[in-house]
Protein backbone atom coordinates (compact mmCIF):
# COMPACT_ATOMS: atom_id res chain seq x y z
CA UNK A 1 0.00 0.00 0.00
CA UNK A 2 1.34 3.74 -1.23
CA UNK A 3 2.51 5.95 2.02
CA UNK A 4 0.20 8.46 2.84
CA UNK A 5 2.22 11.75 2.87
CA UNK A 6 0.76 14.46 5.09
CA UNK A 7 1.80 18.22 4.60
CA UNK A 8 3.91 19.91 6.84
CA UNK A 9 2.07 20.84 10.46
CA UNK A 10 3.57 23.12 13.63
CA UNK A 11 5.42 20.79 15.79
CA UNK A 12 5.56 18.23 13.19
CA UNK A 13 8.90 15.44 12.94
CA UNK A 14 10.50 15.17 9.79
CA UNK A 15 8.44 12.47 8.11
CA UNK A 16 10.25 9.02 7.88
CA UNK A 17 10.69 7.13 4.19
CA UNK A 18 8.27 5.22 2.45
CA UNK A 19 8.88 1.82 3.62
CA UNK A 20 7.42 0.62 6.97
CA UNK A 21 8.02 -2.80 8.31
CA UNK A 22 7.10 -4.46 9.43
CA UNK A 23 3.32 -4.19 8.70
CA UNK A 24 0.74 -3.64 11.76
CA UNK A 25 -2.85 -3.33 10.74
CA UNK A 26 -5.89 -3.17 12.91
CA UNK A 27 -9.57 -3.46 13.39
CA UNK A 28 -11.32 -0.82 16.06
CA UNK A 29 -15.29 -1.70 16.23
CA UNK A 30 -17.23 0.67 18.60
CA UNK A 31 -19.37 -1.97 20.53
CA UNK A 32 -22.82 0.55 19.77
CA UNK A 33 -24.31 -3.28 18.54
CA UNK A 34 -24.00 -6.38 17.10
CA UNK A 35 -21.55 -6.40 13.83
CA UNK A 36 -23.54 -5.43 10.60
CA UNK A 37 -22.70 -6.18 6.75
CA UNK A 38 -20.14 -3.02 6.59
CA UNK A 39 -18.46 -3.59 9.77
CA UNK A 40 -17.46 -7.19 8.38
CA UNK A 41 -16.31 -5.77 5.25
CA UNK A 42 -14.10 -3.27 7.12
CA UNK A 43 -12.95 -5.93 9.18
CA UNK A 44 -12.33 -8.37 5.93
CA UNK A 45 -10.05 -5.41 4.17
CA UNK A 46 -7.84 -4.72 7.10
CA UNK A 47 -7.57 -8.41 8.08
CA UNK A 48 -6.65 -9.50 4.50
CA UNK A 49 -4.14 -6.83 4.16
CA UNK A 50 -2.09 -7.24 7.02
CA UNK A 51 -1.86 -11.03 6.48
CA UNK A 52 -0.86 -10.61 2.96
CA UNK A 53 1.72 -8.35 3.95
CA UNK A 54 2.88 -11.14 6.44
CA UNK A 55 1.68 -8.55 9.67
CA UNK A 56 0.00 -8.11 12.54
CA UNK A 57 -3.57 -7.48 12.65
CA UNK A 58 -4.67 -5.99 16.31
CA UNK A 59 -7.65 -5.61 17.52
CA UNK A 60 -8.86 -2.60 19.90
CA UNK A 61 -12.96 -2.27 21.52
CA UNK A 62 -13.62 1.67 20.28
CA UNK A 63 -15.56 1.85 23.69
CA UNK A 64 -14.36 5.78 24.69
CA UNK A 65 -17.88 7.08 24.11
CA UNK A 66 -19.25 5.08 27.29
CA UNK A 67 -22.88 6.30 26.45
CA UNK A 68 -23.37 4.90 23.25
CA UNK A 69 -21.79 1.44 24.48
CA UNK A 70 -24.32 -1.72 24.58
CA UNK A 71 -23.80 -3.98 27.55
CA UNK A 72 -22.78 -7.05 25.74
CA UNK A 73 -21.90 -5.96 22.27
CA UNK A 74 -18.17 -5.99 22.64
CA UNK A 75 -18.47 -10.03 23.99
CA UNK A 76 -21.15 -10.50 21.11
CA UNK A 77 -18.71 -8.91 18.19
CA UNK A 78 -15.70 -11.10 19.44
CA UNK A 79 -18.04 -14.27 19.24
CA UNK A 80 -18.75 -13.03 15.45
CA UNK A 81 -15.02 -12.75 14.47
CA UNK A 82 -14.42 -16.35 16.25
CA UNK A 83 -17.01 -17.26 14.14
CA UNK A 84 -16.19 -16.17 11.28
CA UNK A 85 -12.71 -17.21 10.94
CA UNK A 86 -11.30 -14.10 11.96
CA UNK A 87 -7.62 -14.44 14.10
CA UNK A 88 -5.99 -11.58 15.76
CA UNK A 89 -2.33 -10.74 17.10
CA UNK A 90 -1.98 -9.54 20.79
CA UNK A 91 -3.98 -8.40 23.63
CA UNK A 92 -7.35 -6.99 23.01
CA UNK A 93 -7.20 -3.00 23.72
CA UNK A 94 -10.05 -1.02 25.40
CA UNK A 95 -10.16 2.24 24.92
CA UNK A 96 -12.34 2.20 28.38
CA UNK A 97 -9.40 1.57 29.85
CA UNK A 98 -7.06 3.92 28.61
CA UNK A 99 -8.10 7.33 30.24
CA UNK A 100 -4.50 7.67 32.01
CA UNK A 101 -2.74 7.60 28.33
CA UNK A 102 -5.45 10.36 26.62
CA UNK A 103 -5.22 12.52 29.43
CA UNK A 104 -1.29 12.53 29.39
CA UNK A 105 -1.49 12.89 25.83
CA UNK A 106 -3.92 15.94 26.46
CA UNK A 107 -1.29 17.46 28.69
CA UNK A 108 1.30 17.77 26.27
CA UNK A 109 -1.06 19.62 24.26
CA UNK A 110 -2.10 22.19 27.13
CA UNK A 111 1.27 22.48 27.99
CA UNK A 112 2.60 22.91 24.61
CA UNK A 113 0.08 25.73 24.05
CA UNK A 114 -1.46 23.69 21.29
CA UNK A 115 -5.06 23.04 22.87
CA UNK A 116 -7.25 24.89 25.19
CA UNK A 117 -10.52 25.12 27.21
CA UNK A 118 -13.78 26.42 25.28
CA UNK A 119 -16.72 27.48 26.87
CA UNK A 120 -19.12 27.40 23.67
CA UNK A 121 -22.27 24.73 23.76
CA UNK A 122 -23.89 23.11 21.07
CA UNK A 123 -26.42 25.25 21.18
CA UNK A 124 -24.31 28.16 20.59
CA UNK A 125 -22.44 26.47 17.28
CA UNK A 126 -25.97 25.50 15.87
CA UNK A 127 -25.88 27.92 13.32
CA UNK A 128 -21.71 27.38 12.34
CA UNK A 129 -21.52 26.20 8.97
CA UNK A 130 -20.93 22.22 8.13
CA UNK A 131 -17.59 20.26 8.25
CA UNK A 132 -16.97 17.74 5.85
CA UNK A 133 -17.19 14.97 8.46
CA UNK A 134 -21.15 17.10 8.99
CA UNK A 135 -19.65 18.43 12.32
CA UNK A 136 -20.29 22.19 13.15
CA UNK A 137 -16.93 24.24 11.96
CA UNK A 138 -15.77 26.12 14.98
CA UNK A 139 -15.25 29.90 14.42
CA UNK A 140 -12.60 30.42 17.53
CA UNK A 141 -14.74 32.08 19.96
CA UNK A 142 -12.28 30.81 22.61
CA UNK A 143 -9.43 30.20 20.99
CA UNK A 144 -7.81 33.60 22.49
CA UNK A 145 -8.87 32.94 25.61
CA UNK A 146 -12.23 32.32 27.54
CA UNK A 147 -15.05 34.70 27.29
CA UNK A 148 -15.68 36.93 30.25
CA UNK A 149 -17.76 34.81 33.32
CA UNK A 150 -17.13 31.84 31.20
CA UNK A 151 -15.96 28.43 31.97
CA UNK A 152 -14.25 26.08 30.15
CA UNK A 153 -16.27 22.92 29.69
CA UNK A 154 -13.99 20.97 26.67
CA UNK A 155 -10.56 21.22 25.16
CA UNK A 156 -9.90 21.98 21.99
CA UNK A 157 -6.72 21.48 19.41
CA UNK A 158 -5.50 24.78 17.00
CA UNK A 159 -6.01 23.49 13.63
CA UNK A 160 -3.89 24.71 11.10
CA UNK A 161 -2.24 23.67 7.94
CA UNK A 162 -3.07 22.17 4.91
CA UNK A 163 -2.90 18.43 5.39
CA UNK A 164 -2.18 16.18 2.16
CA UNK A 165 -2.13 12.65 1.67
CA UNK A 166 -2.56 9.95 -0.95
CA UNK A 167 -4.91 7.27 0.42
CA UNK A 168 -4.65 4.07 -1.26
CA UNK A 169 -8.21 3.50 -2.04
CA UNK A 170 -9.86 7.22 -1.99
CA UNK A 171 -6.36 8.53 -3.96
CA UNK A 172 -5.14 12.36 -3.42
CA UNK A 173 -6.47 14.07 -0.49
CA UNK A 174 -6.25 17.88 0.79
CA UNK A 175 -7.80 19.08 3.41
CA UNK A 176 -7.34 23.04 4.94
CA UNK A 177 -7.84 22.59 8.39
CA UNK A 178 -8.70 25.62 9.63
CA UNK A 179 -11.57 26.35 7.15
CA UNK A 180 -12.80 22.93 6.59
CA UNK A 181 -13.65 22.31 10.64
CA UNK A 182 -11.53 24.89 12.59
CA UNK A 183 -10.31 23.92 15.74
CA UNK A 184 -11.60 20.19 16.69
CA UNK A 185 -12.65 19.06 20.46
CA UNK A 186 -10.24 16.13 21.85
CA UNK A 187 -11.75 16.66 25.35
CA UNK A 188 -15.57 16.66 25.55
CA UNK A 189 -17.90 18.88 27.95
CA UNK A 190 -18.91 15.96 29.21
CA UNK A 191 -15.31 14.75 30.50
CA UNK A 192 -15.02 11.95 27.91
CA UNK A 193 -11.86 12.17 25.88
CA UNK A 194 -12.32 12.29 22.02
CA UNK A 195 -12.64 9.83 19.27
CA UNK A 196 -9.97 11.67 17.28
CA UNK A 197 -7.68 12.01 20.28
CA UNK A 198 -8.31 7.84 21.67
CA UNK A 199 -7.60 6.76 18.36
CA UNK A 200 -4.37 8.61 17.57
CA UNK A 201 -2.84 7.87 20.79
CA UNK A 202 -3.96 4.33 20.56
CA UNK A 203 -2.34 3.52 16.68
CA UNK A 204 0.61 5.42 17.82
CA UNK A 205 1.15 3.18 21.03
CA UNK A 206 0.19 -0.23 19.09
CA UNK A 207 2.67 1.13 16.43
CA UNK A 208 0.17 1.05 13.62
CA UNK A 209 1.45 1.32 10.02
CA UNK A 210 -1.32 0.75 7.63
CA UNK A 211 -5.20 1.95 8.72
CA UNK A 212 -7.90 -0.14 6.41
CA UNK A 213 -11.40 0.98 7.26
CA UNK A 214 -14.78 2.21 5.77
CA UNK A 215 -14.51 5.65 3.78
CA UNK A 216 -17.02 6.83 6.84
CA UNK A 217 -14.22 8.30 8.61
CA UNK A 218 -11.92 9.45 5.97
CA UNK A 219 -12.57 12.81 6.71
CA UNK A 220 -11.44 12.76 10.21
CA UNK A 221 -8.60 11.41 8.60
CA UNK A 222 -6.74 14.94 8.16
CA UNK A 223 -7.39 16.21 11.74
CA UNK A 224 -5.37 12.53 12.91
CA UNK A 225 -2.80 13.05 10.95
CA UNK A 226 -2.47 16.96 12.70
CA UNK A 227 -2.56 15.23 16.26
CA UNK A 228 0.15 12.97 15.21
CA UNK A 229 2.70 15.34 14.15
CA UNK A 230 1.82 17.80 17.01
CA UNK A 231 2.36 14.51 19.51
CA UNK A 232 5.77 13.64 17.46
CA UNK A 233 4.26 10.35 16.12
CA UNK A 234 4.52 8.29 12.49
CA UNK A 235 1.77 8.75 10.16
CA UNK A 236 0.50 5.42 8.96
CA UNK A 237 -0.31 4.77 5.44
CA UNK A 238 -4.63 4.83 5.24
CA UNK A 239 -7.07 2.77 2.56
CA UNK A 240 -10.13 3.65 3.07
CA UNK A 241 -13.07 0.76 1.92
CA UNK A 242 -16.17 1.90 0.41
CA UNK A 243 -18.90 2.02 2.52
CA UNK A 244 -21.70 0.09 2.21
CA UNK A 245 -25.14 1.56 2.17
CA UNK A 246 -28.85 0.74 1.98
CA UNK A 247 -30.73 1.39 -0.60
CA UNK A 248 -31.57 4.98 0.40
CA UNK A 249 -27.51 5.51 0.43
CA UNK A 250 -27.53 6.04 4.07
CA UNK A 251 -24.53 4.24 5.96
CA UNK A 252 -25.42 0.30 7.78
CA UNK A 253 -25.75 1.22 11.35
CA UNK A 254 -27.74 0.82 14.53
CA UNK A 255 -29.55 3.81 13.99
CA UNK A 256 -30.71 2.71 10.22
CA UNK A 257 -31.83 -0.80 11.50
CA UNK A 258 -29.07 -2.78 9.95
CA UNK A 259 -29.11 -6.67 10.05
CA UNK A 260 -26.49 -8.41 12.66
CA UNK A 261 -24.15 -10.53 10.26
CA UNK A 262 -24.83 -12.84 12.43
CA UNK A 263 -28.43 -13.56 11.03
CA UNK A 264 -26.62 -14.12 8.24
CA UNK A 265 -24.63 -17.38 6.70
CA UNK A 266 -21.32 -17.15 7.47
CA UNK A 267 -19.96 -19.07 4.19
CA UNK A 268 -22.23 -16.89 2.18
CA UNK A 269 -21.91 -13.35 3.99
CA UNK A 270 -17.47 -13.50 3.52
CA UNK A 271 -18.12 -14.38 0.00
CA UNK A 272 -20.33 -11.35 -0.44
CA UNK A 273 -17.86 -9.12 1.37
CA UNK A 274 -15.12 -10.18 -1.02
CA UNK A 275 -17.15 -9.53 -3.89
CA UNK A 276 -18.51 -5.98 -2.76
CA UNK A 277 -14.68 -5.57 -1.86
CA UNK A 278 -14.05 -5.95 -5.82
CA UNK A 279 -12.78 -9.52 -5.75
CA UNK A 280 -13.84 -13.27 -7.28
CA UNK A 281 -14.14 -15.71 -5.35
CA UNK A 282 -15.32 -19.07 -6.28
CA UNK A 283 -18.32 -20.28 -5.01
CA UNK A 284 -18.69 -21.91 -2.02
CA UNK A 285 -21.14 -24.79 -0.68
CA UNK A 286 -22.46 -23.18 2.46
CA UNK A 287 -20.73 -26.03 4.07
CA UNK A 288 -17.55 -25.72 3.10
CA UNK A 289 -14.93 -25.07 5.20
CA UNK A 290 -14.45 -21.47 6.13
CA UNK A 291 -10.99 -21.72 5.53
CA UNK A 292 -10.64 -22.54 1.85
CA UNK A 293 -12.51 -19.23 1.30
CA UNK A 294 -9.84 -17.34 3.92
CA UNK A 295 -7.02 -19.30 1.93
CA UNK A 296 -8.21 -18.20 -1.40
CA UNK A 297 -8.97 -14.80 -0.31
CA UNK A 298 -5.35 -14.43 1.54
CA UNK A 299 -4.00 -15.58 -1.75
CA UNK A 300 -5.51 -13.22 -3.89
CA UNK A 301 -6.04 -10.54 -2.02
CA UNK A 302 -4.95 -7.10 -3.58
CA UNK A 303 -5.95 -3.01 -2.66
CA UNK A 304 -5.92 -2.38 -6.72
CA UNK A 305 -8.59 -4.57 -6.76
CA UNK A 306 -10.85 -2.22 -4.93
CA UNK A 307 -13.57 -0.18 -6.25
CA UNK A 308 -12.36 3.62 -5.97
CA UNK A 309 -15.63 4.64 -4.71
CA UNK A 310 -16.88 6.29 -1.62
CA UNK A 311 -19.43 4.04 -1.13
CA UNK A 312 -21.97 1.08 -2.63
CA UNK A 313 -25.36 -0.59 -1.98
CA UNK A 314 -24.85 -3.81 -0.06
CA UNK A 315 -27.65 -5.50 -1.73
CA UNK A 316 -29.47 -8.09 0.90
CA UNK A 317 -27.27 -7.21 4.08
CA UNK A 318 -29.69 -4.39 4.88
Amino acid sequence: MPQSIPSSVPGAPPLAGPCIAPYVGRFAPSPSGALHFGSLVAAVGSFLDARAHGGRWLLRIEDVDTPRTVPGAAEGILATLERFGFEWDGTIVRQSERGEAYAAALERLRAAGLAYPCACTRRELADQPLARDGSRRYPGTCRDGLPPGRTGRAWRVRAEGVVRFCDAVQGEQQIDLAADAGDYVVKRADGLFAYQLAVVVDDAEAGVTHVVRGADLLDSTARQIHLLGLLGHPVPAYAHLPLATNAAGEKLSKQTLARAIDAHPPQAALLAALRFLGHNPPDMPAAAPLAETWAWAQAHWSLAAVPRRRQAVADGFF
